[in-house]
């Protein structure tokens, strides 16, 4: 029997882009009333929503999109609003938080230690496992309920691949709780 697929929702694509002239991060507070904070400046936009945060070398990270093409327009209408020009923006793809759920009720308490391809713990302060997935490169955080967000995932297919491979291990394992 193949495993069911799974459902994967992005909830956060951080994308950086670098402009062929650097961002001036002081321009950005003077023009654009950005606010710096360690290092960086931040600026909000409203239309399309979005966080950017420009580091210290002027390279522009778009935080808060789920899609590449969106943190493209982000990323256009703040040079827009800075008067820059956008030829040649390059675009450098960085880890995203995605969701899925594996429908069943989870011991996440009994999931600690070394389990599968990663070490997991428990945390009682947000009350999930926490596994450090080694097989696929990202980090899981499974609550009782069956509901897994991830970290570190450079792609929605690597977390959907993870979240089979996952359903397999616990299923094995005896993690999921039976209803009656």
């Amino acid at each position: 029997m193949a495993p069911k697929g799974f459902d994967v929702r992005v909830e956060n694509q951080l994308v950086r882009f670098i402009s062929q002239t650097p961002v001036d991060p002081d321009a950005v507070v003077a023009q654009l009333g950005g606010t710096a904070t360690g290092g960086v400046v931040i600026k909000v936009l409203d239309a399309p929503r979005a966080t950017v945060v420009i580091d210290a070398e002027g390279k522009i990270v778009i935080h808060g999109t789920q899609r590449v093409e969106t943190a493209r327009a982000a990323a256009k209408e703040f040079l827009l609003q800075m008067g820059l020009d956008d030829t040649g923006l390059t675009t450098e793809i960085g880890p995203m938080v995605a969701s899925f759920d594996f429908e069943e009720t989870i011991a996440v308490e009994s999931i600690v230690g070394q389990v599968g391809a990663g070490d997991a713990q428990y945390d009682a302060r947000l009350g999930c496992s926490i596994v450090e997935d080694s097989r696929h490169g990202v980090t899981m955080h499974i609550w009782p309920n069956g509901r897994c967000i991830t970290t570190g995932a450079h792609s929605p297919n690597m977390v959907a691949m993870a979240a089979v491979y996952w359903k397999g291990v616990f299923d094995e394992s005896g993690y999921f709780i039976q209803r009656i």
